[in-house]
């Protein structure tokens, strides 16, 4: 079934929210996608969809070919919607392979256009007595595609529509509308991720996959297992940024640790395009049946010996491989989670530092962590750090440094409260530290802002309403002059 009015219009409004300009330009399209009628049908007039395909090789030059219908116009692929095309995307790819023999395989994803349309341009369609075809107009909706090797692939013309090929530079690009927003999207014909997953892991050997949904041609590993992740859009500002809106979206209450770039590994999208895949490795030691799972089926931790038993893609199961032997122990002892109620053995305690400081008028210093954090994004809390191979109080005074400027002695620095955290039956426990600096150079100022947004005073009996909770608990009880506290026991 072919794409919906109520969907390209979608499209069409999500393209003008970029393009406000253009809107006067496509009112004869907005106007058709009113009617009850098919717009992608080649009988609806006086107008109707079409979809072209912008290939750009690593030298930046465009596909053109020669379409006999034309007269022999220089043009990108393109052409007709038919029945079977599930997307407008998805008809652009078929016809690129149908006239020049590229297939989907060959193509990926530009990051500056995603999988939206770099251009959607309105021409007129001389009458064709022959066809019983008047004089009508398209409205061609053109992706932009890079090629995914390094040489061209061989160019395989459909002789009974297309009698010639050639790669034209941006600047010679035939469509002057199109060319103008090639130029301005400043594309260099490299390949980059446009997709980021995580590699979730225990660091006991275990691995947390996703089981996807089971609808063939919609969803992406249809009815697999995965890694959790999506697709970049438009307002993320960089690839860590997709992927903590993806988990934000598919399970909000997971929160991983020492999350980083692992590898970028390939992927074939649900329309058989190549996809790059920006891959983060973060550990997390919890439950995930205590995680609400907004998208897939489940959440499960899995070991390597039953990875071959999963319905799971090849190239995820060696990446799985690759991460547990490039971190397999190196001969110490290996920490096993237990659950708690009849445990018997050592388990390992997180440790984190706590910066409490009080201004001459009592209030306590907090700050606002920024909303792409991986923990407690868009909450207040304390400075604070995880010790590197260093004293606890070693660490206090550098995270005070790097992250605020402030300057605080180690003699300066007292012991205030311990806080000892468990977010759920089978998480790591944490031992949080909380430390009070009696003396202190400098005003706070915020020196790592992809971390923390601002820094302010607050009268402990005025704290923000979002502030993590086991601050909140220290902050309390330091005042009442307790030293410690626990949560989640």
């Amino acid at each position: 079934m072919p794409p919906s009015s109520s969907s390209i219009r979608k499209t069409v409004e999500a393209y003008l929210d970029r393009r406000p300009g253009e809107r006067d330009a496509l009112a004869g399209l907005l106007a058709a996608l009113d009617r009850p009628v098919d717009v992608t049908a080649r009988t609806t007039l006086p107008g109707h969809v079409t979809c072209s395909a912008v290939v750009i090789d690593r030298s930046c030059r465009v596909l053109h070919i020669r379409h006999r219908a034309t007269g022999g116009l220089m043009l990108t692929p393109g052409g007709h919607i038919e029945p079977a095309d599930r997307t407008l995307l998805a008809a652009a790819l078929r016809e690129v392979a149908e006239e020049a023999g590229i297939p989907p395989g060959a193509l990926c994803l530009t990051r500056q256009t995603l999988g939206s349309p770099v251009d959607i341009d309105v021409h007129g369609i001389a009458a064709s007595p022959s066809k019983g075809e008047p004089a009508h107009e398209h409205y061609d909706f053109r992706y932009a595609f890079y090629l995914a090797g390094e040489q061209p692939p061989a160019v395989t013309l459909q002789e009974a529509e297309v009698s010639g090929a050639q790669w034209l530079a941006l600047s010679e690009v035939t469509s002057p509308t199109l060319r103008a927003k090639l130029l301005a999207a400043r594309l260099d014909g490299r390949p980059e991720p446009v997709n980021a997953s995580a590699l979730i892991y225990d660091g006991d050997g275990r691995y947390l996959l996703h089981l996807r949904d089971h609808k063939p041609g919609v969803i992406w590993q249809s009815g697999a297992f995965a890694l959790l992740g999506g697709g970049r859009t438009h307002d993320d500002q960089s690839l860590e940024a997709t992927l903590l809106r993806e988990l934000s979206e598919e399970v909000p209450d997971l929160r991983l640790e020492d999350l980083e770039p692992y590898a970028v590994e390939t992927a074939t999208s649900v329309d058989g395009l190549s996809v790059p895949v920006q891959v983060f490795a973060g550990r997390w030691r919890g439950n995930p049946n205590r995680l609400r799972l907004h998208e897939g089926v489940l959440l499960r931790w899995f070991t390597l010996d039953v990875l071959d038993r999963l319905r799971l893609s090849p190239a995820t199961r060696d990446l799985i491989r690759r991460h547990a032997a490039e971190n397999a122990s190196d001969g110490g002892p290996t920490v096993v989670p237990v659950p708690w109620a009849g445990g018997s053995r050592t388990v390992l305690n997180g440790v984190g530092v706590h910066l409490h400081l009080e201004d001459d008028g009592g209030r306590v210093l907090l700050g606002l962590r920024h909303p792409d954090s991986v923990y407690a994004g868009n909450t207040w809390h304390y400075l604070a750090g995880k010790c590197e191979h260093e004293s606890a109080i070693a660490c206090l005074v550098r995270e005070a440094r790097e992250e605020a400027g402030l300057v605080i002695e180690p003699e300066d620095v007292d012991l205030a409260h311990v806080v000892h955290v468990v977010d759920s039956p089978d998480g790591q426990p944490l031992m949080q530290l909380v430390f009070r600096a009696r003396r202190w150079k400098g005003e706070p100022k915020v020196l790592e802002d992809d971390k923390c947004l601002t820094w302010q005073w607050f009268p402990t009996h005025e704290l923000p309403e979002r502030l993590v909770p086991y601050t909140r608990t220290a902050i309390v009880a330091i005042a009442e002059g307790r030293t410690y506290s626990q949560l989640g026991w």
